[in-house]
């Protein structure tokens, strides 16, 4: 899938990062989330190349990016280390100031590279996700239920590990069709699948996806927690995009949990479940369109 973009593998500090690049314009990095690749914005990224250069990027541990060693603070998988990944691969590419796109995990990456290197991002869009420190904080039945998978992928090795590596193929298929909408899995197009369980299916993945979720539970909240105590926020004009049929929809005050957390933020429901880039491409290209060039948006 993108057979056309142009494929980029850069070493970053030692962890090679995978990337298609296309397009032409201000440069927009785009992250994927779990349990997928750089492939879930298929039927999203076509539609921005005419203004912009479309970086589309594998986190490190996903797709065809590296898979550092775990540490026993789980520092190597946490958000800090992925959004670092991500400057230096924008800058590899000539690129030192950029719009970021997030989903998911990719979300959580934005964040915390808005809050790490904020002169770098010149707009933030996040998609179907409250801040992390949020949802750890307010947690009730509904979460436990919904967000089973970060307390499960947090345990440790090698509990997570050895299940899921019994049947790759079908977690995926399942974790695709659970938080979608109610299209399920026909929501997803057979080749991007098929993508999501090959890069998903190796052991070393799924150890790095344990581990991704394992520095969410831990030194990624460390972070948060000293963030919060010095009242630093994102100062970038920020877009924040959610499913109204998925957990966040239902479950938070979307807008008035990030207007905690951000400083310039605006955003809507879209339909759908939780990945919206799939689910509903047309809508949630035209608002990542929208946000990206309209001048207005600078202006606050």
């Amino acid at each position: 899938m993108l057979e056309n973009w142009e494929g980029h593998d850069v070493d970053v500090d030692g962890t090679r990062i995978h990337a298609k690049v296309g397009g032409d314009g201000p440069p927009v990095l785009l992250l994927h989330g779990y349990p997928q690749t750089h492939v879930m914005w298929h039927r999203v990224a076509p539609g921005l190349v005419d203004r912009h250069t479309v970086v589309l990027a594998d986190l490190r541990g996903y797709g065809d990016s590296s898979r550092p060693a775990s540490t026993v603070d789980h520092a190597s998988y946490s958000k800090r280390a992925m959004a670092a990944d991500q400057v230096g691969l924008m800058h590899d590419l000539g690129f030192d100031r950029f719009s970021v796109v997030g989903h998911d995990r990719g979300a959580r990456v934005a964040h915390r590279l808005c809050l790490d290197r904020p002169e770098v991002v010149t707009r933030v869009a996040l998609l179907d996700i409250v801040p992390t420190r949020h949802v750890f904080a307010h947690v009730d039945r509904a979460l436990a239920q919904a967000y089973y998978h970060w307390f499960f992928l947090s345990q440790d090795p090698d509990l997570p590990e050895h299940l899921i590596g019994a049947d790759p193929d079908y977690y995926v298929r399942r974790k695709l069709a659970q938080w979608s909408g109610g299209t399920g899995i026909e929501a997803f197009a057979p080749e991007a699948i098929e993508e999501y369980v090959r890069c998903f299916s190796a052991p070393e993945a799924i150890r790095a996806s344990c581990e991704d979720y394992r520095a969410g539970a831990s030194i990624d909240l460390e972070h948060d927690e000293v963030d919060a105590a010095a009242g630093r926020r994102v100062e970038c004009p920020a877009l924040v995009l959610w499913g109204a049929e998925g957990f966040v929809g239902r479950s938070y005050d979307v807008l008035d949990v990030w207007r905690g957390y951000a400083a310039d933020v605006r955003g809507e429901a879209l339909g759908g479940g939780h990945f919206l880039a799939e689910e509903e491409p047309g809508a949630t290209l035209t608002a990542l369109r929208d946000f990206l060039t309209d001048p207005a948006v600078d202006r606050g």
